[in-house]
């Protein structure tokens, strides 16, 4: 694309100063071949003349670049040679310039240099000479003396040197020869010579034949017909004002401009004063360029002229008048340059696409060149600004674009490069040239999560394969390099068997887990995934995952206290003298669930006695709620019912029997009579005996621990007191277990037994639960001392 404005961005100047002489030590050569020489023909050996080796040649990109960017040389990379690649014809190359040379450079790359040289192309004789008509008429007038010379039409050769024309010749006769001259170009025209008088009464016309012959081997010849005409005496030939013109013109000037004006004067009268103007020795160039008016001897342009193609014209113009007489001049017209030519920019090489990161890498290598002289033919050459790149003249009329520094493919793809050449002339001619620069991707930038850590949430007793969640991570590279495969990676606790718990999609992230979920067994788990680009080499990144297992109300609550039997419930003693309020026993009961799933709350469902009996909802304490009177019957069974708070909410039973008794301290319980359901009489029977045997067996054994333990006490303190206490924790019969920190109850209960200093008997006395300086297992924190805790009955 061609714009005529001046481009105001920076520019670097290159000012065509050089003659042709480039590369260290190296002079420009000049090969020879002749023209039609087949193509294929081997020219030369470069790796001789360059000093360089095969290698080497195709290491540096080595090729050859001809004028007008034909390919008609090439150079055989793995040997070295110089190819013709096409037949070549001389005539058609150079016309009639000799010698005729086509300039080549031979362009290395790695490092950059060039070396200038030249192809003679040498003429065979393969065009014979031809005569601009077949027959040409010669008018001579009878006076003529010998000697005299006529000018004949001279033929015209293509071919150049000794294969040009080199001698005319006549058929013989007794009154002509031809003499060959030689024009100021080099050419040969020929000349007919009187060698005898003529007598127009004699003889008034002849005919010859005229032969033009090259100098090839063997010649080559080319004739026409002279027709001589011997005219009446007309003795004053028309003479032109001067024998040289010296012309200039533009060469953009309109058809039908005027080039010269050529005048010439016959003193003669009539017809033979009567002067016409002819153009002589005519190439078919110079009559299809200019028109010559016969009878104003005016010099017309017909054809647009080309500086670069022909700078100068030489013309003969001859003039005759009505006797047959004429008289010759030379015109010399001289083509002046006008700035009409746009510089042109020939690619010799391009790097497309260019890899980031890479640092300063030439990108184009190009040269720049018009056609123009002068300062029309000088030219500057810049881009435009704000793009990474930047250009540097070279050798000759070469540039290289070059990036400045390395490029990001992740800020910018693609870049438009606009070349711009202007020359100096004026107006100044300016043409621009885009080049498309692609940057190719390399992995320089790993995965990125989008989440530096990831909460999923699944609900225990879930189905298999069930969907979680889903990781995600992207890549600013493009391709396989932002191409992610996502993985989990080993978790850091061996005991986690990750494999079978959880799966990931490899191409999406997503999270599925592979079987039910316990919550009681894992609440929450961790571990990393990893995301993997398919770069070289790969590169990735990590995140944490952490899932938390939601709790389901699926576990019942679990009476660990009072132990629970299927055919006997069991047994608690109340003292007759209790208080409203009085502590009967404490249900102890857990729930395997978490949160509001493991809440428990108790009921008293159903009681021999239901106004006597109360159950605290929070703690499960069985407490009386009146004075016993005698009315009470002895024996009173309770059915309480432990639920959690679930949705829906779970439940266990508990069956309590309680006995009541005059005190602790009498050997056996009499069965108080009742009145009994005849179809219980049996049971009440069998459970009267157990409770006995399980009382009498349990007071003795309490007995004795008590005894050892105040013993080792008394021993110890040295001193006598008013009594031994001891600490006891836990020293109950088998069916009251330790419950410290579990199910419901907050704390762990101590129990302080006492016996006393003045008693004569072996009667206990029970006080209540001693909480100082316990800590709690569970938290590690103290507990203090709880004195609104209900007492626990002993036996």
């Amino acid at each position: 694309m061609k714009i005529g404005r001046e481009h105001r961005q920076r520019q670097v100047l290159l000012i065509f100063l050089f003659l042709g002489v480039a590369g260290a030590g190296w002079k420009p050569r000049r090969y020879f071949v002749m023209e039609e020489t087949p193509s294929g023909t081997v020219l030369a050996d470069l790796v001789q003349d360059l000093g360089l080796g095969v290698a080497e040649l195709a290491a540096r990109g080595a090729q050859v670049v001809c004028e007008e960017n034909e390919s008609r040389l090439q150079l055989d990379l793995q040997t070295g040679k110089l190819i013709l690649n096409e037949k070549l014809d001389r005539e058609e190359l150079c016309g009639p310039t000799e010698p005729c040379v086509i300039h080549f450079q031979v362009l290395l790359k790695k490092p950059l240099e060039i070396f200038q040289a030249e192809l003679q192309v040498g003429d065979i004789n393969d065009h014979s000479p031809e005569f601009p008509e077949r027959e040409m008429t010669v008018k001579i007038i009878e006076t003529s003396p010998v000697d005299t010379a006529f000018l004949l039409k001279t033929a015209q050769d293509l071919d150049v040197g000794n294969n040009s024309i080199q001698n005319y010749k006549i058929g013989t006769n007794s009154h002509f020869h031809v003499s060959i001259r030689n024009r100021g170009d080099g050419r040969k025209y020929p000349e007919l010579v009187l060698d005898k008088e003529l007598d127009r009464e004699e003889q008034a016309e002849f005919r010859l034949t005229l032969t033009a012959l090259d100098g090839g081997s063997p010649p080559r010849t080319g004739t026409s017909q002279i027709r001589i005409i011997v005219l009446d005496v007309n003795d004053n030939a028309p003479e032109f004002a001067q024998a040289f013109y010296r012309v200039q013109i533009l060469e953009n000037s309109p058809l039908g401009s005027l080039v010269a004006k050529v005048s010439a004067k016959d003193s003669d009268i009539g017809t033979n004063g009567e002067v016409s103007y002819s153009l002589f020795h005519s190439s078919q160039k110079m009559s299809k360029t200019f028109e010559l008016n016969a009878l104003s001897g005016e010099v017309r342009l017909i054809k647009t002229l080309d500086f670069e193609t022909t700078s100068s014209y030489e013309v003969d113009i001859e003039a005759s008048d009505g006797g047959g007489l004429s008289g010759k001049c030379s015109v010399s017209i001289q083509v002046v340059d006008v700035n009409d030519n746009y510089p042109e920019l020939i690619m010799s090489s391009l790097t497309n696409p260019i890899p980031e990161n890479s640092p300063e890498t030439e990108v184009a290598l190009f040269r720049v060149r018009d056609r123009d002289s002068g300062e029309n033919g000088k030219t500057i050459c810049s881009i435009q600004e704000g793009v990474p790149f930047t250009l540097e003249p070279s050798v000759e009329n070469f540039f290289r674009l070059m990036t400045d520094g390395a490029l990001d493919r992740e800020s910018r793809a693609e870049y438009n490069i606009t070349i711009f050449v202007s020359d100096l002339g004026t107006p100044r001619l300016t043409t621009q040239h885009t080049i498309t620069v692609q940057v190719s991707d390399i992995n320089d930038n790993a995965p990125a999560f989008t989440q530096t850590s990831y909460t999923m949430f699944v609900h225990e007793n879930n189905s298999p394969a069930l969907h979680i969640g889903t990781i995600s991570a992207t890549d600013s590279d493009s391709g396989s390099n932002a191409h992610i495969t996502y993985s989990l990676l080993p978790p850091h606790d061996p005991q986690l068997a990750l494999t079978s718990l959880i799966s990931i999609n490899t191409d999406n992230g997503q999270l599925f887990a592979l079987r039910a979920m316990d919550y009681e067994a894992l609440q929450a788990f961790e571990f990393h995934v990893g995301a993997t680009d398919r770069g070289s080499p790969a590169l990735s990144s990590q995140a944490l995952v952490r899932v938390v297992v939601l709790d389901n109300n699926d576990n019942a609550p679990f009476v660990l206290y009072p132990l629970q039997n299927a055919s006997v419930p069991f047994t608690e003693l109340l003292p007759r003298a209790a208080e409203p309020g009085y502590l009967i026993t404490k249900v102890v009961a857990v729930d395997s669930d978490s949160g509001q799933n493991a809440w428990l709350s108790f009921q008293l469902l159903k009681a021999t006695e239901p106004g006597l009996f109360s159950v605290w909802a929070h703690n499960g304490e069985v407490r009386t709620t009146r004075l016993l009177n005698e009315r009470d019957v002895h024996k009173h069974k309770l059915l309480l019912m432990v639920k959690d708070n679930g949705e829906p909410p779970r439940s266990a039973s508990v069956m309590l029997q309680v006995l009541l008794v005059d005190g602790f301290s009498q050997p056996y319980l009499p069965l108080p009579e009742v009145v009994r359901d005849p179809s219980d009489q049996d049971e009440d029977v069998l459970t009267l005996y157990l409770v006995i045997a399980l009382a009498s067996v349990s007071s003795l054994f309490l007995l004795s621990v008590l005894l050892f333990v105040g013993v080792r006490l008394c021993r110890r303190a040295r001193e006598a007191t008013p009594g031994v206490c001891s600490m006891a924790e836990g020293h109950f019969p088998g069916h009251l277990v330790d419950v410290s920190g579990v199910g419901t109850l907050s704390q762990s209960y101590q129990y302080e037994v006492c016996l006393t200093g003045d008693s004569q008997s072996n009667e206990f006395k029970f006080l209540k639960p001693v909480f100082s300086s316990i800590v709690d297992q569970n938290s590690g924190r103290e507990l203090g001392d709880n004195s609104s805790s209900p007492s626990i009955l002993g036996m």
